[in-house]
């Protein structure tokens, strides 16, 4: 398990919206971290309790990696 002292950790956090109208949020820095809800304001508060259960039960450290952008590609199919 990861000790985390009293040190603040900042995640990306995606958030996409379903064909149902859920919006799921994703942190890409921790793998199989996501969750959703029915607003964005509730998909982020879930996404945070979300983010301390994964930190709780990685056993390695996690360190958020730097944010660069984000861009949307359209490839044909």
């Amino acid at each position: 398990m990861v000790k985390i002292e009293n040190r603040a950790l900042n995640f990306i956090v995606l958030i996409e919206q379903d064909e149902d109208g859920i919006y799921v949020a994703k942190v890409p820095d921790i793998v199989g971290c996501y969750t959703q809800g029915k607003t964005v304001e509730q998909a982020m508060e879930r996404i945070k309790e979300a983010i301390w259960v994964c930190l709780e039960a990685d056993e390695e450290e996690i360190i958020p990696l730097k944010f660069i952008g984000v861009q949307q590609l359209e490839v044909m199919a």
